[in-house]
Formats: C-alpha cells, sequence, structure tokens
C-alpha cells in the first residue's frame, strides 16, 4: 500500500509514512499482518498525532512535541550494559531484533518474528481504541521481539531480564508473556540505549497472568538524552493472581509510558509502584488505565516523582470499577518533589465507579523539599546539596525498598543514586 504525504502532515507524521512505505516490503508478515499493519497506519494518517484536544493525550501534544525522527537504519551498536542483578537470565533484542534461542531455564521462548511471518500475530496487532496512538505505530512497524510462555506451576528463582537495546534510529519491539497457572517469576523488562545517537523507540509488552500467578514486573526505561520512548504494558489479571508491577523512567527526552491493566479474575491483587526521576528539558507523561471488572478484587498504585531543571512530568491515573465489581477495595496516590521553579508535574488521578460496595480512594500532592528536615541535615554538618539529595534518596527509595528482594534493590537504587548525582 503507498501512501503520499499530505501538507497537512507535520514533518515527523510525513517521516512515518515515508519510512513506512520504504519499508512495507521488507517488514515481516504474511497477508493478514501486512493488511493490518496497512489499517494502522492509514488510520494514522488521516487522524495524525494527537494533539491536546484528544483527552488521553491532553497533557502531552505528541503532533507538537515529536519534531522529527532519526533515520530508520540502527545509528550504531555498543556493548550491553551488565545485568541488574548477577543471577539474571538475560536474553537481548539489539536494534529490535531478538536472538535465536529455544528455551530459556524452563521458559518456553520464541521470537515476534515468526508469529509476524506466520500471520499468528495479526489479531494481536490490534489497538485497544481510537487513541492508541502507541497501539498503531507499534503494529505498523514491528519486527521483531520475544513470546515468552512460563508453564503452568513453573517457579523460576532468578530473574529474566530482557534487555531492550539500540544504538539509535527507529526501534520497535514488542513482547507477548503468559504465566501459566500458579506460575511465579520474576521479569525485568529493561529499555536502554548503547549509544548517544538519537533514536525514536515504541514498545508493547503483552501481558497475561492465569489463576494463581504470582508475578514481578519491572519496567526500567533508561533511553538516552535524545530518545523519544513510547510504551506501552497491556496486562491481564486472573483469579487469585498476585502481581507487582514497578515502573521506574530514568532517561529519555519525550516519554509517554501507557499501562492498562485489566484485574479480570476473583482474588486477585495488584501492587503498582512508580518512580518518575525528570531533568534537563526532557517530558515524561505516564498514563494508566486500570478496569476492576470483577468482585472482591484489591489494588494499590504509588507513584513518587522527582523534577529538576525545566522538566515536565504527566501522571494520568483512571481507576474504573465495573457494576458487578462489588468489594473492590482500590486506592491510588501520586507524589512529586519540585526541584526547580522552571519545573512542572500534572497529575490527574481518577476514580469511575458503577458499583456500590467499594473501598477506594485517590489523591495527590506537590512540594518542595521540607525546609525542616534540611535544616535538621545541615545543622549536622551536612553541605545543603548532599542534604537534598539525601532527602530525594530517601523519598524514592522508599517505594524501591518494597521490591523486598535485596539484590534488586541494591541495583535499582544505585540506578536512582547516579541519576541524581547528574542532576541534583
Amino acid at each position: 500500500m503507498n501512501m503520499q504525504t499530505t501538507s497537512r502532515l507535520t514533518a515527523a507524521e510525513s517521516a512515518l509514512i515515508e519510512a513506512y512505505n520504504q519499508q512495507v516490503g521488507d517488514l515481516p508478515g504474511n497477508g493478514a499482518v501486512i493488511s493490518a499493519r496497512d489499517r494502522l497506519l492509514e488510520d494514522l494518517k488521516t487522524n495524525g498525532l494527537p494533539t491536546r484536544r484528544v483527552e488521553a493525550w491532553h497533557y502531552t501534544d505528541l503532533k507538537t512535541l515529536l519534531r522529527g525522527l532519526p533515520a530508520a537504519g540502527p545509528a550504531g551498536v555498543a556493548a550491553a550494559p551488565a545485568p541488574l542483578v548477577d543471577s539474571a537470565t538475560v536474553i537481548v533484542t539489539q536494534d529490535g531484533l531478538s536472538e535465536a534461542k529455544a528455551s530459556v531455564g524452563g521458559v518456553l521462548l520464541g521470537s515476534f518474528d515468526t508469529m509476524l511471518r506466520e500471520g499468528t500475530a495479526a489479531p494481536g496487532l490490534s489497538v485497544i481504541d481510537r487513541d492508541d496512538t502507541i497501539g498503531k505505530i507499534n503494529g505498523s512497524f514491528v519486527r521483531d521481539g520475544y513470546v515468552l510462555e512460563f508453564p503452568e506451576g513453573v517457579e523460576i528463582e532468578q530473574p529474566i531480564e530482557i534487555q531492550a537495546l539500540h544504538g539509535g534510529g527507529q526501534i520497535h519491539t514488542r513482547f507477548p508473556v503468559s504465566f501459566g497457572k500458579g506460575a511465579r517469576a520474576t521479569v525485568i523488562e529493561r529499555h536502554a540505549a548503547t549509544t548517544g545517537d538519537q533514536a525514536f523507540v515504541s514498545s508493547v509488552s503483552d501481558i497475561s497472568l492465569e489463576d494463581g500467578a504470582e508475578v514481578t514486573w519491572i519496567v526500567l526505561q533508561e533511553q538516552g538524552a535524545s530518545d523519544t520512548h513510547l510504551g506501552q504494558v497491556r496486562i491481564r489479571v486472573g483469579a487469585d493472581a498476585k502481581l507487582r508491577l514497578f515502573v521506574i523512567n530514568a532517561g529519555g527526552k519525550l516519554v509517554r509510558q501507557e499501562l492498562r491493566i485489566d484485574v479480570a479474575g476473583e482474588g486477585s491483587d495488584l501492587q503498582l509502584r512508580g518512580v518518575n526521576l525528570l531533568g534537563g528539558d526532557t517530558h515524561t507523561d505516564v498514563t494508566l488505565v486500570l478496569g476492576h471488572n470483577v468482585p472482591n478484587t484489591t489494588s494499590t498504585e504509588i507513584f513518587r516523582n522527582v523534577v529538576f531543571d525545566r522538566a515536565r512530568g504527566v501522571f494520568q491515573g483512571m481507576i474504573k470499577v465495573a457494576l458487578d465489581a462489588q468489594k473492590t477495595d482500590a486506592r491510588m496516590a501520586c507524589n512529586t518533589l519540585l526541584m526547580s521553579d522552571d519545573a512542572e508535574f500534572s497529575a490527574k488521578p481518577e476514580l469511575e465507579i458503577f458499583a456500590d460496595d467499594v473501598q477506594c480512594g485517590h489523591g495527590a500532592t506537590v512540594a518542595d523539599i521540607d525546609d525542616n528536615h534540611l535544616y535538621y541535615l545541615m545543622a549536622r554538618g551536612i553541605p545543603r546539596n548532599k542534604a537534598r539529595a539525601m532527602l530525594v534518596n530517601a523519598f524514592v527509595a522508599e517505594i524501591v525498598e518494597e521490591l523486598e528482594d535485596e539484590a534488586l534493590v541494591e541495583a535499582l537504587e544505585a540506578i536512582v543514586s547516579r541519576w541524581l548525582e547528574r542532576h541534583a
């Protein structure tokens, strides 16, 4: 399908269409997949990138913020980072392409490229709703990723780390992951730049927890200073399943991280924790849509944000409680430290409740460092800058320490500390 640009398109929109026209003949997929790609890109071309007039994108005017795209090809390759913890089993996508492996420690492993070529990925390329711009972009361009299947009852003691690495360019990956009944595992989804070259990245993770599964899933985003990162995590939680989801943003120039979660089984429990570290002239948006759709479920969502310089942050959190979802217990909090007069943060927590026997609440705070706390430390001989850094570290560490895994806590605290040293 050949699409022509029009004068109404921005430079970034034109670049997306041009990139698709150049690549469509080489993108993996049978007829059904290519047709699905064509429909997604045609929709994107017709409607354009979202502006602040689109409610879901009100605080992130992508049409204005995305000024252009790097060249389609990867710009370079550098050494991969060390695993977050030494005991982790690492699988890598480099510039959007996976390695050939059949299994990892009892977990069945395949490539998304195979699903595309066989056509079984076509239904999965559909978007969630009309505002699902990330789904449209990723579905149009994705070439590869990993398909992970955790068999029923499997217990994986050591973390599995998915490293999605790039050396610049346009990078698109997808990770369909299923956890069978009673499966237990920890997975780290790590996005990182290995060079300083500009990148435009989209990533979609489709995660399904069957009944009784217990999963810790960590999203760690460490993109480069000039990178755009459009990430989406789609999750379905089954009956009596327990999910601990941690999201840490510590990089990127323009970031939109979407969390679309369906609490679909009675007795399930979701614990979501997030840390956003923002500095320079960056923009980071975390948007959560959480649906409690059955009775007797619980969830707690807590985000901590630290904003320096001229950075701008956004948290949109929507909890929807369906008519049949009686006995829902859902609570959400967003706490922000503004460390500069030029920093901005917009918080929009929301509840949409149709059941009448629930316990739900939300709250948001925005503040600077407490002067009394700062004075206490400085009175004991600690320099002002170091005292501020200690208080910020403590503000974030309270969230990270909920992981309980000592090795993971230490590794993530080290990432936070290094980031603060560069920005504080």
